[in-house]
């Protein structure tokens, strides 16, 4: 093959090595435009998931990386006048120079083509010329926009300001430095690369940087190579305790946007786009020199094992999309939590470390556990102590109180349709559905949507409270639930709206029904999507008439017994509609502005307040966002929430999405808890309102995680429940946990244990040799360097 990469970066030096190894006769030519020693940057960080690929390789190569590598395996936080270290982690750094010049000369060595200072020829004429054209030309990668109509980027520029920046401070391990200024928080990301220097990286939101008077420069254009001095010099002085009389060094350092790039396609006929051309992943998860060699080794690999170009470009993409689209998910979490430091600068010390650790999701509670036993222990003490619990156990079986209802853990099972009811009239399934979940060990178990009026069901088999044949159903299962279990049993009460009319969920999910429809009501005219049915808008008296159903059926349900109500404004029923301005285009006080979007739910919730009893609890699900443009978004959460809370309801339920059928949802595990997270730190310490995260929770480990981290104070688990009634409880045996969390019916206390499986009960050989190393060695390792090491504050 005649291969014609552009750009010299690590990325495509290393393709070149890797496709000349696999076959020497390929002719590969590399174009980058500058020097070979313009190197902009300073250290680089690499997995050892990354560091196998590459070992198994290219021997040679990854012999020379790991003679120059700091490797340590502890994270140091600084937070709030004090050093936190959590080991077992595993990092090794090396500097970015000195991978560049490793791989040139492996290119020299192999005989690669490399134009340093040369302008790639126009990418169309490499086409015609090259059987290959490796798109390896970085974040501004113009053969990216030469050829948008086909990658069709997506290019998000985020809020928070960055500097790039070196330090002669050698650290020990990898540094978190959160620092209080009278402008707002900022942080450092530090890491050694070397015996010589370390990787200081400076960020802050936008607002902080411009309250700091950093934006003095922001219309400044500096030349590439150039520095902001300014700015370098102003944060030598901001940053002087944490450099500890070290120099702060720079290196074509200016302030900076992060830039996620997603592109839908990378690969156009002969040409490829590899690295930061075809996908970034912020900085405080790893590095893009990482991505891209990964990217690198396997667009090698696929072109080898298929025959053809462009055969080998989709196998490439197909294999390595999902690897990198999982990165990018958890960057997003992990960026998003930076941009919004300043709502966790109020948490305990170690809540807040953790906080941060598990802010990706990649590390859990269980994963820290294995990681560092100690801090991990250390975590589940500070949340027992902060809930005033004597006893440390794991964080969902610990009790929580919800307004004068105490919950003896902190999972929910969440609403789930059943659509099994006969003429509303909730029967045995029922019984069995709920009663199961009950005896499964949820400290709340809540009924799917039950609706106010026969017009306000979204089918057929959905159950109801506008009939005392339903009230007494209904009591006949909070009944079975009360004697044979603890938890406590909650209806969710609920309209639908525009909704309405609709087939059972097997015969056509939202599809409206053939025959037997009834008139579906709505804020504005306007159908859920293509299909559905055209709403009546709905006049001041359906208002008044929908609000009586609402408090007469609350009235029942406190005659069935119900612990609990919670008032469904999400998922585009009728309530959720009024607050979205994708479904609420009204002209009147209802409609506009979001105080005037909020007014028909709020009289709503009010009018069942009034007669819901005041001991027991309310809660209100809305939907954070409804993933459209121009819809609902989390900061309207915020206001939605607070403005629930200030009329008295007790826990906001933090769901999304399903208020149109245009929705783009960006589905992912527990991908709903950062709206929870947002509204917990927002309104709920400020008002004394739970929160309640759902959405994708599916392991007891992210329950705990979520807990621990502060992100909500209960969880709802759904499908699982539906996978597993037992679940709550299984978990319990899972964790070895025993106590009033999770109390086993006494039917099934000899099933209390977990099951042996085959060769569980084996008698193992000893395989290794106990040693004199201390024991925690391994856990917390730090760099080193092989002379004498900068002093650590």
């Amino acid at each position: 093959m005649k291969i014609a990469i552009v750009g010299g970066g690590p990325g495509g030096l290393y393709f070149a090595t890797l496709m000349k190894q696999l076959d020497p006769a390929h002719d590969i030519t590399v174009f980058e435009r500058n020097a070979p020693d313009d190197t902009f940057g300073f250290g680089v960080v690499f997995s050892d998931e990354t560091l196998g690929g590459i070992e198994n390789a290219d021997t040679v190569f990854s012999e020379a990386m790991a003679s120059r590598f700091a490797r340590w395996t502890d994270i140091d936080i600084h937070y709030r006048g004090e050093r936190h270290t959590v080991g077992g982690q595993g990092f090794a750094a090396m500097g970015r120079k000195e991978l560049l010049h490793l791989l040139q000369e492996r290119c020299r060595t192999l005989g690669v083509t490399v134009h340093f200072r040369t302008t790639a020829p126009d990418v169309e004429a490499l086409r015609a010329a090259h059987d290959l054209v490796v798109g390896a030309d970085g974040v501004n990668s113009a053969i990216r926009a030469r050829y948008a109509d086909v990658f069709r980027p997506a290019l998000d520029r985020r809020a928070n300001k960055f500097m790039w920046l070196g330090t002669d401070r050698v650290f020990e391990a990898f540094q978190f430095m959160i620092k209080e200024t009278e402008w707002g928080t900022m942080q450092v990301h530090g890491y050694p690369y070397s015996g010589s220097g370390s990787t200081f990286i400076v960020e802050m939101h936008e607002e902080v940087w411009r309250r700091a008077g950093f934006d003095t420069t922001q219309d400044t254009r500096f030349p590439p190579g150039v520095s902001d001095e300014q700015a370098v010099d102003r944060l030598r002085s901001l940053f002087a305790a944490e450099l500890a009389g070290h120099q702060l060094l720079a290196n074509n350092s200016k302030w900076l946007n992060f830039t996620t790039v997603r592109n839908e396609r990378w690969h156009h006929g002969n040409l490829v786009l590899l690295g930061d051309a075809a996908h970034t992943a912020h900085f405080s998860i790893g590095s893009g020199t990482k991505l891209a060699m990964e990217d690198a080794l396997a667009l090698a690999a696929c072109l080898h094992e298929n025959t053809g170009v462009r055969s080998g470009l989709s196998a490439y993409e197909s294999e390595r999309r999902p690897v990198v689209e999982s990165t990018q998910r958890a960057a997003q979490a992990s960026l998003e939590w930076f941009e919004n430091i300043g709502m966790y600068t109020g948490q305990e010390r170690v809540q807040f470390c953790f906080n941060l650790l598990t802010r990706s999701r990649r590390i859990t509670h269980d994963n820290l556990r294995e990681r560092d036993p100690e801090f991990a222990a250390r975590v589940d003490a500070a949340f027992a102590a902060a809930q005033g619990c004597d006893q440390v156990a794991p964080a969902m079986f610990q009790p929580f109180r919800l307004g004068r209802l105490e919950l003896r853990n902190r999972v929910v099972m969440s609403p789930m349709d059943m659509y099994s009811a006969v003429d509303g009239v909730p029967g045995d399934f029922h019984l069995v559905h709920l009663g199961s979940k009950a005896l499964g060990g949820a400290g709340l178990v809540m009924t799917e949507m039950v609706c106010v009026s026969p017009e306000g069901r979204i089918s057929p088999g959905c159950p109801g409270l506008w009939t005392d044949e339903q009230r007494d159903s209904w009591k006949r299962i909070v009944s079975f639930a009360h004697e044979r279990s603890d938890a406590a049993i909650g209806l969710q009460l609920g309209h639908s709206g525009r909704k309405g009319s609709t087939r059972l969920m097997w015969e056509g999910m939202d599809h409206p029904l053939p025959e037997g429809n009834w008139e579906v009501v709505g804020p504005s005219p306007l159908p859920y999507g293509p299909g559905s049915a055209v709403p009546r808008e709905v006049t001041r008296a359906d208002m008044d008439r929908i609000t009586a159903d609402f408090a007469a059926a609350a009235l029942r349900a406190t005659e069935a017994g119900f612990d609990l109500l919670e008032l469904h404004c999400a998922h585009g029923y009728l309530l959720s509609s009024f607050l979205s301005p994708v479904a609420n285009r009204r002209t009147d006080s209802y409609g506009g502005s979001l105080e005037n979007r909020l007014r028909f739910p709020l009289e709503v919730f009010d009018a069942v307040r009034a007669v819901w009893p005041a001991e027991r609890p309310m809660a209100v699900r809305i939907s954070a966002t409804d993933w459209v443009p121009d819809g609902t978004t989390e900061h309207d959460a915020v206001e939605i929430a607070r403005a629930f809370a200030t009329h008295g309801a007790d826990a906001i339920d933090v769901s999304s999405g399903q208020v149109t059928k245009a929705e783009r949802p960006a589905f992912g595990r527990s991908y709903q808890t950062p709206f929870a997270d947002r509204i917990r730190q927002e309104v709920g310490a400020a008002t004394n309102t739970a929160v309640i995260a759902v959405g994708a929770i599916a392991s007891f480990d992210d329950v705990n995680s979520i807990l621990l981290a502060g992100r909500a104070d209960l969880c709802a688990v759904g499908r699982t429940h539906l996978y597993d009634p037992h679940w709550t409880l299984h978990a319990a045996a899972d964790q070895g946990y025993q106590g009033p969390g999770a109390i086993w019916p006494v039917q099934f206390r000899a099933g209390a244990r977990k099951p042996p499986s085959s060769r569980t009960d084996a008698i193992r050989p000893r395989l290794s040799l106990l040693r004199a190393t201390p024991p925690d060695q391994t856990v917390h390792l730090r760099w080193t360097p092989p002379h004498e090491p900068a002093p650590i504050a």
